[in-house]
């Protein structure tokens, strides 16, 4: 007969202990490796922001077209004699940009714009370099977290097709006629640098907090403020590309006086070209005047958005809504002061550098409304 058992006997006497809890998929990754392709993508990052400003030198240089040929392996050879310089001085030559524009162009003076356009492209190669090199590491090594690969993946696709668009571009100002290349190919090609770096910058942003505290936050995420920041960071990104198309055809240079323009609200010549749909790639006065009034609205908008942030009951979101629209302010005012000055490259640098950090910093606000960060919980009632 079995012994008895005293009536309180401590259930952790007999019970098993309970097994300890098991993480998920990414937490059985080899530790730090969240860290690492975080550290990855932010190298990625800068050297993004570093081909964009490069980008826009080359453009405000009129040093695009210096290199007539797109050879994606070779061309990371710059010429080594005389004879290669005069090679490629003699290809230049040959297009209207010089024909009409630079005619009388010595050899050390094309050699300026040569460095400028190689540079941007050698950028280019690195930024595939780094990324190949790093997506492999990882993969090989099995340190990308579940449902990363394709992400990961697609970052490259992008950045591929980025350096066809780039030569698709290009070989539109090598045609009879071109000077330039053509506003709406820059426009395209702007915008995904611009999509590139935002989902950089969106990965970056998930990867430096466990997938754990993530889930967590998405459970509290304030779906009306995400939504309408979701709508701000489009409307900005609609900003940036009219900008290109200004900065396509150098219709910054026109038009410096503010908030006129030639001293009237909507220049007469605004459809002057035909057909009309020209007016809105190659009219000056078209282009800037869409710009000037899309960054009203803009400004009017960030404004509702920055409100509602203000509202929010987490102390990190509220701050990352108030220095996004600081920054916008500054992006305003820099961009009213860049028209009054006829665009010259040292303030169209600035205004381009200034529209990364206001993408990224709208990228912020936008995570921070997705995945609240609970330590800046607003504590009602703690001063009763």
């Amino acid at each position: 007969m079995a012994a008895k058992r005293p009536i309180f006997e401590e259930v952790s006497e007999t019970r098993k202990p309970a097994p300890a809890p098991q993480g998920g998929v990414i937490d059985r990754q080899p530790k730090g490796a969240r860290q690492a392709i975080r550290l990855w993508l932010l190298s990625l990052f800068a050297l993004v922001c570093v081909m964009i400003v490069v980008g826009g030198m080359t453009r405000l240089t009129d040093s695009g077209l210096s290199i007539t040929e797109w050879r994606p392996v070779t061309g990371a050879i710059p010429p080594m004699s005389d004879a290669m310089w005069l090679e490629e001085f003699e290809k230049y030559r040959q297009i209207d940009q010089y024909q009409l524009l630079n005619r009388g162009m010595t050899l050390e003076e094309f050699k300026v714009i040569y460095w400028w356009e190689w540079g941007h492209r050698q950028l280019g190669r690195v930024i595939g370099l780094v990324w190949g090199v790093g997506f492999l590491f990882f993969w090989l090594r099995k340190m990308i977290p579940a449902g990363w690969t394709p992400r990961l993946l697609a970052l490259g696709a992008l950045g591929g097709a980025q350096g066809a668009i780039g030569w698709w571009m290009v070989a539109s100002g090598l045609t009879e006629g071109m000077v330039a290349v053509a506003s709406y190919r820059l426009a395209v090609h702007l915008g995904l640098a611009f999509v590139i770096l935002g989902m950089i910058a969106w990965y970056a942003y998930l990867l430096n907090r466990p997938e754990a505290d993530l889930i967590a936050a998405r459970r509290a995420r304030e779906g009306r403020l995400f939504s309408i920041s979701t709508g701000l960071m489009h409307f900005a990104f609609l900003q940036i590309i009219l900008g290109a198309l200004v900065a396509g055809i150098d219709a910054g240079r026109g038009y410096t006086d503010w908030p006129l323009m030639n001293g009237v609200f909507i220049p007469p010549e605004l459809f002057a070209m035909q057909p009309a749909w020209v007016n809105f790639f190659e009219n000056p006065a078209t282009t800037q005047f869409i710009h000037r009034k899309a960054g009203y609205l803009l400004a009017i908008f960030a404004v509702i958005v920055w409100l509602r942030g203000r509202k929010s009951a987490h102390g990190a979101t509220r701050a990352a809504f108030n220095v996004m629209f600081m920054v916008m302010l500054a992006q305003i005012v820099l961009g009213v002061v860049t028209v009054l000055h006829g665009a010259p490259w040292q303030l169209g640098i600035a205004h381009q550098a200034t529209a990364i950090l206001l993408w990224v910093l709208i990228i912020r606000a936008r995570h921070l409304a997705q995945y609240p960060r609970f330590d800046s919980l607003r504590r009602k009632g703690a001063a009763a």
